[in-house]
């Protein structure tokens, strides 16, 4: 039994989680874009080719620059050292869950008050939570309805 449980030990197992990347680079005016995307991993077979998950550039990313920086540098990315040409680096699951989520969610808000209140939302869901959210809408048919009931659900008045 004993020998059973060494040879347990010794043998590692592959790699199951998917793989993800981001992708930063500077646009025209210095403006910073950020990226998430899949890549081909065999946790996931069915992705052949890198795919983009989210992306966030723009008003919206200034306005919320310092949470996803924040965010960033957590996940062991630094992109004040970026080369203007561009980064890639990995990134675990559970933070570019949530990254991609805050990135598709906040993409085409206009209300700061609401980004800030959504942003705060997405950091308070439970991992599986955001994995469904980001799930339904990159799958559905329909993506904007989906991240339309999310931003109504994390902005509804608290009673």
């Amino acid at each position: 039994m004993a020998t059973r449980a060494i040879k347990a030990e010794r043998m590692t197992l592959p790699n199951i989680e998917p793989a993800y990347e981001v992708r930063a680079k500077r646009l025209k005016g210095n403006e910073l874009q950020i990226e998430i995307w899949q890549l081909p991993s065999p946790a996931s077979p069915h992705i052949i080719v890198p795919q983009r998950v989210a992306g966030l550039a723009g008003r919206n990313l200034e306005i919320n620059q310092v949470r996803i920086l924040k965010k960033m540098k957590e996940a062991g990315i630094r992109l004040d050292i970026m080369p203007v040409d561009g980064m890639r680096a990995p990134i675990r699951e559970e933070q570019a869950l949530r990254l991609a989520l805050l990135f598709r969610v906040l993409a085409p808000m206009r209300s700061r008050a609401r980004m800030v209140d959504i942003a705060e939302g997405i950091e308070g869901m439970a991992r599986e939570e955001a994995a469904y959210w980001l799930g339904m809408a990159v799958h559905r048919k329909n993506p904007r309805r989906v991240l339309n009931a999310l931003r109504v659900l994390l902005t509804a008045p608290k009673r």
